[in-house]
């Protein structure tokens, strides 16, 4: 990714650069270099351009120096000098340690702005927060937020140096998959808001339990400035009687009646969720947004909330939250031919297929179609993976699916759950080869009937827009 400096001068010398990512400018001679940006692709760099050679699980930024080099790149910052920066007679920047010094230089950067950051973390439903509660601070702010799931210790500090001077409001989404990471984003971005939206299973193959993941999350308290707000799910045990010096602690609920911030009278609609919220009092009635199911009123919340702290009407809010786009592979909606596609397949965890089956089979119920799920591994779920998975499948038996369609090692335990739940044996197809394609396409088209509601999800390894890419090309050529 390139990121162009949005600070006031457009171009910073390497001894500027060294100081602000803490690192060491190996010959002081090259000090006067200068550069407009930064770039973690050896591909996209130009002679205005730093590269940072980052150390990746795949491979190593520090091998491709050289290709940085020979596409006119002057400056490094590197762990390590190698033979093609001296030959080139570029600028090294030596730091101990690359992904820290991005976070140091985002840092430095970040203490020049004056906006306000939102910070967003949780197992499920980060991106649909932090979209649904920019929408609504961009009714009167000028607001920015990440892009994408630009939210690791890499992504983070390169989205917080994308941020224009002019910006009120900065939304910025910090995941995570071991400790120590969401507590480096928080201290780099140093949010007066942050958001946990609950606490799941994802990760568990790392953290072990889901009081870890809780901790883990409650790292973002590392860097909330002093008289901030942090919102939290009230509906999650973990997460009562969270409080601390030095900021406030606010509660959402879909049912806690000592919540600050309380869900009511909550209509799911095949257009989107009508809902009213309770505050001090109040009752906002009829707010809407325009996806389905219980669990993104959540996201509203969070975003009604944020709107209010930023000084934001209850109709400005109403219209950012009706404004709000979903990203893309999150519960996208549309047809293909005669049958419904509900495209989530961006993420999963146990939580977010629980959710997902339920507004399949809500959906499924107001268009009189039958529902269909297509789902595959949740990855990253470490011993208690097949179980996990299985407890998925007696969700799904419970709320009546009539077709399942379980894909991968893991995936095609959610078909055992469901037997167990007594799903029919004839309603169930299993596959453990997840990459056998035209297999798995195969089977759905010629299952598939009009009117169908069909739900697409799985982790993102798996790939599962592959089979929805198949159905497309497919699907109308048997009927």
């Amino acid at each position: 990714m390139k990121i162009s400096f949005q600070s006031q001068n457009a171009k910073i010398s390497a001894s500027e650069l060294a100081s602000l990512s803490r690192g060491m400018l190996r010959e002081d001679r090259l000090a006067h270099i200068e550069v407009s940006g930064i770039c973690t692709d050896s591909r996209e760099v130009d002679e205005n351009t730093a590269f940072v050679a980052l150390k990746g699980e795949r491979a190593d930024g520090h091998d491709y120096i050289a290709s940085a080099i020979g596409n006119g790149c002057r400056c490094v910052v590197c762990e390590h000098s190698n033979e093609a920066v001296e030959e080139a007679d570029a600028a090294a920047i030596v730091v101990g340690d690359s992904e820290l010094a991005l976070s140091y230089l985002a840092n430095a950067y970040k203490s020049t702005l004056s906006c306000k950051t939102v910070a967003v973390t949780g197992s499920v439903g980060k991106t649909t927060a932090k979209d649904m509660i920019a929408s609504v601070l961009s009714q009167k702010k000028r607001t920015f937020h990440s892009s994408g799931n630009y939210n690791s210790v890499i992504g983070m500090p390169l989205s917080v140096l994308e941020i224009p001077r002019e910006t009120e409001y900065a939304v910025l989404e910090m995941g995570m998959s071991a400790f120590g990471e969401i507590e480096r984003m928080s201290v780099t971005a140093e949010p007066d808001i942050a958001v946990i939206t609950n606490i799941g299973t994802s990760h568990m193959e790392m953290l072990g339990s889901r009081e870890n993941i809780c901790r883990a999350k409650l790292e973002i308290l590392c860097g909330l400035k002093n008289g901030g707000y942090l919102l939290l799910n009230g509906d999650e045990p973990l997460l009562s009687d969270i409080s601390g010096k030095g900021y406030r602690t606010l509660y959402v609920s879909l049912g806690c009646d000592s919540a600050d911030f309380l869900a009511q009278n909550i209509r799911i609609r095949s257009q989107g969720t009508y809902f009213d919220v309770r505050y001090r009092g109040t009752v906002y009635s009829d707010l809407f947004i325009p996806v389905m199911g219980r669990h993104n009123v959540y996201a509203g919340l969070y975003a009604f909330a944020v709107g209010l702290l930023a000084g934001l009407t209850a109709e400005e809010i109403r219209s950012g939250l009706q404004q709000y786009t979903p990203a893309q592979m999150r519960q996208n909606r549309y047809t293909v031919g005669d049958i419904t596609v509900i495209e989530d397949c961006y993420n999963a965890s146990p939580e977010s297929m629980n959710a997902a089956i339920d507004v399949l089979c809500e959906y499924s119920r107001l268009s009189m179609g039958r529902s269909v799920a297509v789902l595959g591994d949740m990855l990253e779920l470490g011993k208690q993976s097949s179980e996990l998975h299985r407890r998925v499948g007696l969700h799904l038996a419970d709320c009546g699916v009539e077709r399942l369609f379980a894909l991968g090692h893991d995936g095609v335990q959610i078909a055992v759950g469901a037997r167990q739940a007594g799903m029919k044996n004839n309603d169930i197809y299993k596959n453990s080869n997840r990459e056998d394609t035209d297999c798995i396409g195969d089977a759905i088209v010629k299952e598939l009937r009009p009117g169908d509601v069909v739900l697409f999800k799985a982790s993102r390894g798996v790939r599962l827009e592959r089979i929805i890419d198949y159905i497309k090309q497919h699907y109308q050529d048997i009927r």
